[in-house]
């Protein structure tokens, strides 16, 4: 990849996983957009932050812009030749889809279909967009698989989710465009998000706070490092979906997982679940602190466990995450101490 390419736009830039996305791109030499409305979900001193460590490359442009401004994403993309484009804005969090809905539907729904026509209308060659391990709900049958039925969500956050997918395919099916949807498995790292799990316990041990331990501590999620994560992004942005439609796909016995459409569906998760107690324990060796620990019950919207089958992401785009919470949390450990001068 060369600088005298066409832009890459990601939008939610200034976002956990956009941020680390561009600068990946940044390191390999694409030129890139990075689009985000710096919005007030969490601390914008940490989004700021990590927009500082973008905004001295050369190749990297920043628009402050919300999705769901139609004029604006339309201007955005008649003005910029832009050639592929990886979206990760979105409005974040299961448990505030509980207290805030309109959010959802406003950037997750409506700015996705603003992503959609600009893709359609500028002949985007590859859209990657961001799902999630949610849209699998009510499902128990593991490890989650993208050919099982996802049709019973649990949350606002993962019907908008799963919306997008089908949303996508529309785009695929009708116009061609090739769109490749990750849902991702509860990401973690360097420079994350205040509202996760790590982030939260991290701070509350440091300050000697109790922490909140849901579902009494016997959840299991596949935590996924975010070098990981970029990687598999990556990997399926040079991997257009075209590539990958299934032309034996059929009306009679309909596959969740392909389509005649350039459209693909995949997970990126670790693929070895690890119970949040057990996480906690790595996250106090990280520390040097002991936790104190508030049992609490499942909370509505969450699910007790999630397992990634990463079999399709193998084989299609060659590559499955490695990085274990052994060796993860400590990263990000070092990362929270540095930037909080602790």
């Amino acid at each position: 990849m060369t600088g005298t390419q066409p832009p890459i736009l990601v939008t939610g830039a200034a976002g956990f996983i956009g941020f680390h996305v561009a600068k990946r791109l940044l390191d390999r030499g694409d030129q890139v957009i990075g689009l985000d409305n710096i919005n007030d979900y969490y601390d914008v001193r940490l989004k700021q932050a990590r927009l500082a460590q973008l905004t001295p490359h050369e190749r990297f442009s920043f628009v402050k812009l919300d999705l769901a401004n139609r004029q604006g994403m339309r201007d955005l993309f008649a003005d910029t030749p832009i050639r592929r484009v990886v979206h990760l804005a979105a409005q974040a969090g299961v448990r505030y889809s509980l207290i805030n809905p309109h959010a959802y539907t406003e950037s997750n729904i409506e700015g996705f279909m603003n992503i959609l026509e600009g893709c359609r209308h500028s002949q985007v060659e590859h859209l990657v967009y961001a799902s999630s391990s949610s849209v699998y709900g009510g499902n128990t049958h593991m490890p989650f698989s993208v050919h099982d039925n996802v049709d019973h969500p649990v949350s606002l956050y993962a019907a908008s989710k799963k919306a997008n997918e089908l949303m996508a395919h529309c785009y695929a099916h009708l116009y061609h465009l090739p769109c490749t949807g990750l849902r991702f498995f509860t990401v973690y790292g360097p420079w994350g998000r205040p509202d996760m799990a790590l982030f939260i316990f991290t701070k509350a041990i440091l300050e000697g706070q109790p922490i909140e331990v849901f579902n009494h501590g016997k959840m299991k999620r596949d935590f996924t490092y975010v070098d990981d994560i970029v990687e598999g992004v990556i990997r399926t942005l040079d991997h257009p979906a075209t590539a990958t439609a299934n032309p034996a796909w059929s009306g009679e016995k309909p596959d969740p997982g392909t389509s005649s459409a350039p459209a693909r569906i995949y997970n990126i998760g670790n693929h070895q679940p690890v119970e949040l107690l057990h996480f906690i324990e790595v996250l106090e060796q990280s520390l040097g602190k002991k936790a104190e620990k508030k049992l609490m019950p499942l909370q509505p919207g969450d699910v007790p466990a999630t397992y990634a089958d990463i079999d399709d992401l193998t084989n299609d785009v060659g590559f499955k995450p490695t990085t274990s919470v052994e060796v993860g949390i400590p990263r990000f450990v070092k990362w929270y101490r540095e930037f909080y001068r602790l």
